[in-house]
């Protein structure tokens, strides 16, 4: 796709163009706030299945604020072109310090050498919580969404005089699936073979099934009223929604078919309408979920680890928050990592905010809130 988005489905203010020779990609890039000299950077990384787009209610109120604001689609996702779509193709560009080469290629070519922040939402929180990690020059201060960053993996320590005590293995998906009700996760789901077709392949369509996915996971949907889990045990994360530990024997499109929001709820839903759902349908019809999915495959296997183990032990020591809402299991998914985020991976930090009325989608659910949240963090980290 070398089309621009059309300016018709963009709030005002907002364009979209390419930037060539991006570590082999054409990235499609939405900005705000291009114009006048001397203006600081905002670079904002989106999550899965997201796009440039979904920094549409953000965008306007940076760039009004005095910021160039920069948000790529980034690999695997909508116009951005370069990246490959195969299964069994180059997975290997997708391991997370690519993306993150990607990033660092894009603000070079927009001929800057740093950003006054960087912005992730959902699994762009990743890139971007290893953007400060690792290029604190580059990447200023840091905002996370939705996904807490508990620090890169770590390396056993003082082994040779304190050797480990070796536990029993836990196979937590056989676990999983030997519930009384059988499941599995989602992540480990996304990473298989059938997950791409499953979705877009749907029967109810893409569009119908990103609309009952949005909704599934916002505060629309009563019964996401995440709290605490005890630990990574089969039994504990059984109690999230079904998005997160699916049934064993259903895909995500039939998952998510069951929690198909009326049609009066649709017509109601203010922070996600029909037109700008149009937009996320359009481009997913058109290339697929497998760009986006190739990132949980480099989650979900022990082969690219190694190279994020480099930095164990190391901390974000730039200016960091995080936001995320109220009504977002993705806070407790990963039992801990909210603490530990907080009390050691980030040693700056100059906020936690959990906003009520917004489930996963954060920064579309309530805008004003985390545009307040964002300046108001902005003027702080640059004392």
């Amino acid at each position: 796709m070398t089309q621009p988005l059309d300016p018709a489905a963009l709030p005002a203010g907002i364009r979209s163009r390419f930037v060539p020779g991006i570590n082999g990609l054409t990235m499609h890039v939405l900005e705000a706030g291009w114009a006048g000299e001397g203006r600081p950077a905002i670079l904002l990384l989106h999550g899965f299945p997201e796009l440039a787009y979904s920094w549409r209610k953000v965008m306007p109120a940076l760039a009004a604020a005095g910021y160039h604001v920069i948000a790529p689609d980034q690999r695997g996702y909508g116009r951005t072109t370069g990246w490959d779509a195969d299964y069994d193709g180059d997975l290997a560009s997708f391991r997370f310090l690519n993306l993150l080469r990607d990033a660092i290629g894009l603000v070079f070519a927009l001929g800057r050498r740093q950003v006054a922040a960087v912005v992730g939402h959902d699994f762009g929180a990743s890139i971007a919580a290893y953007a400060a990690l690792v290029r604190p020059d580059i990447f200023r201060a840091t905002v996370l969404m939705s996904a807490p960053f508990a620090g890169p993996p770590g390396i056993p320590f003082d082994t040779l005089r304190d050797p480990p005590s070796p536990g029993p293995a836990v196979d937590i998906h056989a676990a999983l699936a030997a519930l009384e009700r059988p499941r599995k996760h989602y992540q480990w789901y996304y990473s298989g073979r059938e997950a791409n077709d499953d979705m877009w392949r749907a029967p109810q369509g893409v569009h119908a099934f990103l609309r009952a996915y949005y909704h599934f996971k916002s505060a629309d949907w009563a019964g996401n009223r995440p709290f605490r889990l005890a630990g990574w045990i089969a039994e504990e994360l059984a109690k999230m929604p079904t998005y997160y530990i699916m049934d064993r024997d259903r895909g995500m499109a039939a998952t998510v078919a069951a929690e198909m929001p009326s049609l009066d709820e649709v017509a109601a839903c203010g922070w996600l309408t029909e037109a700008e759902m149009a937009v996320y349908a359009g481009e997913y019809a058109r290339t697929g979920f497998q760009g986006g999915l190739q990132w949980y495959r480099c989650r979900s296997t022990a082969l690219l680890d190694g190279e994020l183990e480099v930095f164990a032990g190391r901390t974000i020591d730039v200016p960091s928050a995080f936001i995320a809402g109220r009504q977002d299991w993705g806070i407790y998914q990963r039992p801990g990592a909210i603490e530990t985020m907080q009390e050691r991976a980030c040693t700056r930090m100059l906020g936690c905010h959990l906003l009520d009325g917004a489930g996963h989608w954060v920064q579309q659910e309530q805008p004003e809130a985390v545009n307040r949240l964002l300046l108001e963090f902005l003027a702080a980290a640059g004392d």
